[in-house]
């Protein structure tokens, strides 16, 4: 079998990657794919970017022992904690990883105000910081954690209760708090 032939390595914290595996085979139907849901440590977001380059190396390994020829880190959070670690971890592997949607949001914005909800480590990494330096300029950046969405997320659970009044009441709260002093004035926000 050449490398050609060999599967594209995937992996994420837990479910959220999924959409990024559907892209993929979307868009390159005749490629292998293995996915990795990292289930026994989701969510990433408040654990250490050590553990989390812990995680992502164990994972890497694991696809490249299955023959993996390119690894696609579909975990915002895992691409800012690790993905710098990873590359120099394994130099001669290539890895394609997720920015944070600070790009699209700018240029959408209507009012300059973006509302930016992700974890603890991915606006921790030097990702977010880079992504922000290269596209954030000439906007304003409301960044919030939103503690327990990405949990819910996860579960698959507050997709499909967005109107229970606990999750209303959750989502609104972090959303006035990413704008405040102008609350509701973010006119784009991403996750």
């Amino acid at each position: 079998m050449s490398i050609s032939d060999n599967p594209i390595g995937v992996f994420d914290s837990g479910v959220g990657g999924l959409s990024v595996l559907r892209s993929i085979r979307e868009q390159m139907p005749e490629e292998t794919v293995l996915y990795f849901g990292d289930q026994g440590h989701v969510p990433y977001g408040p654990r250490s970017m050590e553990q989390i380059q812990n995680f992502s190396e164990g994972i890497t390994q694991f696809l490249l022992d299955r023959g993996s020829k390119l690894i696609v880190v579909a975990c915002n959070t895992a691409s800012a904690a690790a993905l710098a670690y990873l590359r120099g971890r394994f130099p001669d592997v290539s890895f394609v990883g997720m920015e944070p949607a600070v790009k699209p949001a700018a240029e959408t914005t209507r009012t300059g105000r973006v509302g930016v909800l992700a974890t603890p480590a991915t606006f921790q990494g030097a990702l977010y910081a880079s992504v922000v330096e290269r596209f954030g300029a000439g906007v304003e950046l409301f960044q919030h954690t939103c503690p327990g969405l990405v949990g819910q997320i996860e579960k698959g659970s507050w997709i499909l209760q967005i109107r229970a009044p606990f999750w209303r009441t959750r989502f609104t709260l972090c959303l006035r708090r990413i704008s405040i002093p102008w609350c509701w004035d973010a006119h784009t926000i991403r996750l």
